[in-house]
């Protein structure tokens, strides 16, 4: 009995480490920070394999005290950052969070992020369902390219 009880137990276990997302994270980094700085920000492609939207309502991480979702907006001539309360992922599409567009705002950073460490980010979806993976710090320059 007690065997029986076992093997279904570890069954179970197997086939839920196994299960698949329908979501797939692909490329997610952090942008390094230079001394003293408070902020960074998190891009990635999220791509949505399945038959069904989703929406992304938060992330979190250790390394920041607050984190919000953000887009960035042309006004009256100016780019600026604004929170938004989500973000969606249409069925089979891919949407990218990248500079200059929808990305993931860490304030309050509790220490530096160095190139080539790894930070820990779950990303929380309205539907209760949670995206954990680790992302590299890279030193980006993306949006201060200069033509000459």
């Amino acid at each position: 009995m007690k065997k029986t009880i076992f093997a279904l137990s570890a069954l179970l276990l197997s086939s839920t480490a196994f299960a698949q997302s329908e979501l797939v994270i692909e490329n997610p980094y952090a942008r390094a920070t230079p001394p003293n700085a408070v902020n960074s920000a998190i891009f990635m492609t999220i791509k949505n394999t399945g038959n069904e939207d989703r929406t992304l309502i938060s992330a979190s991480t250790s390394i920041a005290k607050k984190v919000e979702l953000h887009t960035v907006v042309k006004t009256d001539g100016m780019m600026k950052m604004r929170e938004v309360d989500t973000i969606d992922i249409p069925k089979n599409k891919d949407v990218m969070l990248k500079p200059g567009g929808l990305h993931i705002m860490l304030f309050e950073l509790t220490q530096p992020l160095k190139e080539e460490e790894f930070i820990d980010v779950t990303l929380n979806f309205k539907n209760g369902d949670k995206e954990q993976f680790k992302a590299p710090v890279k030193k980006v320059m993306a949006g201060m390219k200069h033509k000459m």
